[in-house]
């Protein structure tokens, strides 16, 4: 017996018949069991390495097999270009089985969004800043909407696990729990980190189930082409791209907005079909580049982060990078973007404009083939946080308890961490401003809190963390 067939013969039957998969890859594979059996988990590969079926399938075959009803799981990422891109994806792959997927953020059309409140998907994809909406919101029933839930799947962890985002993920996850009345599975999905048994711990926090690291040696996909060259300009940079590796599909990566538009102007004065995806562009823009990319072929896209995230635009040939990026971690997610074709090795083409980039691009490579690559560390003390999600309770509860917010989000590692007496002093802080008032014991917002927070139906609260390109 094979770990394949571990999943629910229906999905077995689809991904090899409809699907036409001949076999899976190592963390596929390897993932299966340790899903199946409800453990906490980190997926750990490149770029394009199959993280998402990884998890997914596993679910997927849970949901049939154990006869999960309602919203029974989570798909959360950073930014809603992602979300719509695996949107297709993950559908289709519930499609096959019988099941529904639908999609939640702030393009949505209203009519949609009812759609999912009336008669709840199997699986909702959204981003944690639109969860807090559904929450809050007035014309959410959350306790029927999340009272089935089961799993959680994260995708680009790393993402989250760095800044304010990621608490304030953590506390949403609290608040879900407690409405779901049981523990819920947490998956990560991530790239490779410093220090994934740690970035598991954050995730899994207080859970009581078993967890596990899962990132198998993937012989093929640890091999790399990797290239370092002086250009000294951009000019030059420019004529290096629009000679070498003509006929491929290229990404080009670079540090800045202005910077990108002028190197994406140079090479379409050299005569090279050039797109440009940044975030000064609305979204409408980028999606058209990207989709004109992703259909191209003899073609250039210039990025700067906006497509390191695991947005798929096609099958690339050369991710090539202007300059270097700050982390190892960052070279890896791009440089992972390659060597999705079999026998492709991935690849990474560095074009520096200035003696400083050499030597960071040289320091870079260095400790990539080192095998370094940084640990997240999560920002400490997140009081912030607490103050708002003392007010998110309040919103979504019409008032918290003074004494009984711990109930919620309390085992959140972060706020659990914090003394009674840090706790206390933020209580009072806020009402002495004004921002909550204590009705025999209960918080509402004072009257501060309705001028900062109350205009739009207090959407200023809930979209506190946000920051381009990631929106609710």
């Amino acid at each position: 017996m094979t770990v394949f067939d571990h999943l629910h013969p229906a999905l077995q039957h689809h991904i090899v018949n409809s699907l036409g998969w001949r076999e899976l890859r190592p963390l596929q594979q390897e993932s299966i069991v340790h899903i199946l059996a409800g453990r906490h988990a980190i997926l750990l590969a490149p770029t394009a390495g199959g993280k998402t079926e990884a998890a997914f399938f596993p679910v997927l075959s849970r949901m049939l097999s154990e006869n999960w009803t309602g919203l029974s799981v989570l798909y959360l990422c950073p930014i809603k270009a992602l979300l719509n891109n695996l949107d297709v994806r993950l559908g289709g792959y519930c499609n096959l089985v019988g099941r529904r997927s639908g999609i939640w953020h702030g393009d949505i059309r209203d009519a949609e969004k009812r759609s999912v409140l009336r008669e709840a998907p199997d699986c909702l994809l959204t981003t944690p800043e639109s969860l807090e909406v559904m929450l809050v919101s007035r014309r959410t029933d959350e306790e029927a909407l999340f009272r089935d839930l089961r799993v959680v799947i994260v995708d680009e962890i790393h993402s989250f696990a760095g800044d304010d985002r990621g608490w304030h993920l953590l506390a949403l996850l609290e608040r879900l729990t407690k409405i779901a009345g049981r523990e819920i599975q947490r998956i990560g999905l991530s790239a490779t980190v410093g220090n994934p048994a740690g970035l598991l711990d954050w995730l899994a926090g207080h859970c009581e189930g078993e967890r596990v690291v899962i990132a198998p040696e993937d012989s093929a996909s640890a091999k790399a082409e990797v290239e370092l060259d002086f250009v000294g300009n951009l000019d030059n940079a420019a004529i290096v791209i629009s000679r070498l590796h003509r006929g491929e599909k290229r990404l080009v990566f670079i540090d800045s907005r202005s910077r990108a538009e002028q190197l994406a102007a140079r090479l379409r004065a050299g005569g090279v079909q050039t797109y440009v995806s940044h975030s000064s562009l609305s979204a409408e823009e980028r999606k058209r580049a990207e989709q004109a990319f992703t259909e191209g072929s003899d073609c250039v896209i210039v990025a700067t982060s906006t497509l390191e995230l695991g947005i798929d635009v096609g099958d690339l040939d050369r991710v090539i990078q202007i300059d270097a990026p700050t982390t190892v971690s960052s070279f890896l997610q791009r440089m992972g973007r390659t060597g999705r074709r079999t026998g492709a090795l991935r690849n990474c083409l560095f074009l520096t404009t200035s003696r400083s980039a050499l030597v960071r691009a040289a320091g870079l490579i260095e400790l990539w083939s080192s095998g370094y690559v940084e640990p997240i560390e999560s920002p400490p003390a997140p009081f912030h946080i607490l103050a708002q999600q003392l007010m998110a309770l309040a919103l979504q509860q019409g008032g918290i308890g003074r004494r009984t917010w711990r109930e919620w989000i309390g085992r959140m590692p972060a706020f659990a961490r914090m003394s009674d007496e840090e706790t206390a002093s933020i209580v009072t802080h806020m009402l002495s401003g004004g921002l909550l008032n204590d009705d025999e014991g209960v918080l509402w917002f004072g009257k501060e809190g309705e001028v900062a927070f109350g205009r739009r139906n207090f959407m200023e609260l809930l979209s506190v963390f946000q920051s381009p390109p990631f929106s609710p």
